[in-house]
């Protein structure tokens, strides 16, 4: 495992994670050194804490309380990728929130969460201007909001490994495919089961259904284009799979609270988009 810490101010740490572990690679004990947000950037890994057990694809969201034991492993790919964000106990508490939402566990890949994780992955890329540790807070903020009306991603504890594998390997060809027509029928297809036994299996395992993991791979890639000034809107919202622009900037919106052309804005440093939010927080 790589850890790069890429900032570290005001309470909040920003840690770039690269895991090549493999099947074959002996799980161990773990335990979690503060209260962290981490978006899986790419790869997927199992994640046991607590006595539950997730898979997480590209997407999804892990929440770390300081220390919590976990076990991370890789039954089904090798390596992941995510973006950490470590939180001070002093900024949780100005965040707020029950506690019991920072037990240690994870969120599905959900589409209010996953374009500030792509920002944030755009930001230490070099490719956008906004603060890490705005964007951070920012995606702490959403978390709680979240969190505090949903519930988390279901365990896979009772779950076949042959059925937890069956959901990742399909995730991982959605994400690969997300800008080319896709129906249930045909990932099911892929996967070697029915349409509906394949439904039941995916939102299981993933705590989506395909179709929404399908619209929110879309909103990740759109995401980890928008910075690039160079690409039009529209090429994006067609590059990336959606079938016309009005429905991209109508989902997109509906996600990050800010249409493409706002989120843009606020890649390239423009702060008063999401003032408020941030105003908040201090």
């Amino acid at each position: 495992m790589a850890a790069t810490t890429v900032l570290e101010r005001g309470g909040i740490a920003a840690v770039d994670y690269r895991c090549s572990a493999t099947p074959s690679d002996r799980p161990f004990v773990e335990v979690h050194p503060a209260f962290s947000i981490n978006y899986v950037r790419k790869g997927s890994f199992g994640y046991r804490s607590g006595g539950r057990s997730f898979e997480l694809v590209a997407g999804s969201v892990l929440v770390g309380r300081p220390g919590d034991e976990y076990v991370c492993t890789h039954d089904h790919v090798q390596g992941d990728a995510c973006v950490s964000f470590r939180l001070a106990p002093a900024l949780v508490e100005a965040i707020g929130g029950k506690s019991a939402i920072w037990r240690s566990a994870a969120l599905p890949p959900l589409p209010e969460l996953m374009v500030f994780g792509e920002l944030a992955h755009a930001a230490m890329a070099g490719s956008s201007d906004t603060g890490l540790d705005e964007i951070g807070m920012l995606l702490a903020a959403r978390f709680v909001d979240l969190a505090s009306g949903r519930t988390p991603a279901p365990s896979v504890s009772g779950a076949r490994a042959l059925d937890r594998r069956r959901a990742v390997e399909a995730a991982l060809w959605m994400d690969a495919h997300a800008h080319e027509p896709i129906d249930l029928e045909g990932v099911a297809r892929e996967a070697g089961l029915s349409p509906f036994h394949f439904l039941r299996l995916f939102a299981k395992v993933l705590g989506v259904t395909p179709h929404q993991y399908l619209v929110r791979c879309r909103l990740r890639h759109a995401a980890r284009l928008l910075p690039d000034e160079d690409r039009s809107i529209t090429g994006i919202a067609f590059e990336v799979g959606f079938g016309d622009l009005s429905n991209f900037v109508r989902t997109f919106r509906r996600a990050a609270g800010v249409s493409p052309r706002g989120f843009r804005r606020v890649a390239r440093g423009d702060r008063k988009i999401f003032q408020e939010q941030l105003a908040a927080l201090s």
